[in-house]
């Protein structure tokens, strides 16, 4: 039988202070009614703290998922993690998530494509699984996006929030496991979603931080158009290639950008909202941790053999779709969604 890399287990984090809209009408001029009829978020959790980062957050998704699977620290070979917001330049995120949760025999590094890493992250940790070189592969989706957002800017700070989520990868020969992928770049996407400095190109200094050069700026209606587009159409094609259709396809698994670019993109695919996984309404986006986040959440609702459409749209622009046949049914416990 074929070998294919199957998602075994989910782990998720996300931190517990909440963040209102009524929070943030105290710090821009907007309201929850503006932010929730364009936007569909009422909340998102912001990470507190001194020398908090990103790996705080991955850490304790990583040790749930290995508790949930049990699976020993020593067993893991490879470690990926997905984040635009890693704790440092260097060393990787995925060093440091390692280090915490005592991954030892592993190799770990991370992948930076805004918020389609953590789907390029699971292709790339499947084709080792494919390729027969590991049996246990972790891929975190990770991000503090509130170290990125400016609260003077009421167009984006609206939009973000904090989370870390992971999943297991190994070997399947019984078909399930992720079966198909179509994974896109255009380099276009550097005008209109981007943080300025911070980079080789333009370095931290007091003419940057001033500036305000080291927050998330996106042209919002040109980001629209490209994510609604991009995330359809390649949904599309793996609908198309795999003769999934709108009754055969359980579950649509988005990107958590805005609830106008959920709606629009199912709409285009031909898939209804009761198919659709939706949790931004609780934390926003997290950038690289929504699609790990709202597996967690629907954990209890996925049966064996389901068949899911995966898709993102990120800053690049980057954007992809994944075919996730889903390889268990939902252990005892309590219901998460």
């Amino acid at each position: 039988m074929k070998l294919t890399a199957a998602i075994t287990g989910v782990g998720a984090y996300v931190p517990d202070y909440v963040l209102t809209n009524e929070e943030l009408e105290r710090l821009v001029e907007t309201n929850d009614e503006w932010i929730q009829s364009r936007t569909g978020i009422k909340e998102r959790r912001i990470l507190k703290g001194e020398n908090q980062g990103t790996s705080v957050m991955a850490i304790k998704a990583v040790q749930q998922l290995l508790d949930k699977t049990g699976t020993r620290p020593e067993e893991v070979q490879l470690l990926i993690c997905a984040t635009t917001t890693p704790d440092m330049v260097f060393p990787a995120t995925a060093n440091i998530i390692s280090e915490g949760v005592g991954i030892k025999n592993a190799f770990s590094y991370d992948i930076s494509a805004a918020c389609s890493g953590f789907l390029f992250a699971l292709a790339t940790g499947a084709s080792f699984i494919r390729a027969g070189l590991y049996k246990k592969v972790i891929v975190v989706g990770a991000d503090k996006m509130s170290a990125i957002t400016d609260y003077t800017d009421r167009t984006t700070c609206i939009l973000f929030g904090d989370g870390a989520g992971a999943v297991m990868l190994e070997p399947s020969t019984d078909g399930y496991g992720i079966l198909d992928q179509e994974l896109r770049a255009d380099g276009i996407g550097e005008n209109y979603l981007f943080q300025k400095a911070g980079g080789s190109r333009r370095p931290p200094s007091i003419e940057t931080v001033t500036n305000r050069e080291h927050f998330v700026y996106q042209e919002g209606a040109t980001v629209y158009k490209f994510a609604v587009k991009g995330m359809a159409d390649v949904a599309g094609t793996v609908a198309e290639r795999n003769n999934l259709t709108p009754d055969t396809i359980k579950w649509l698994v988005p990107h958590q950008a805005n609830k106008r670019i959920i709606d629009a993109t199912a709409n285009r695919v031909g898939i209804g909202p009761e198919k659709v996984m939706l949790n931004i309404h609780k934390y926003g986006n997290t950038t690289n941790a929504t699609i790990p986040l709202c597996l967690s959440d629907y954990e209890s609702r996925l049966r064996k053999g389901d068949d899911l459409i995966v898709a993102a749209f990120g800053g690049g622009f980057t954007w992809g779709a994944l075919y996730v046949k889903w390889a268990y049914d939902p252990k005892p416990g309590p219901q998460n969604a």
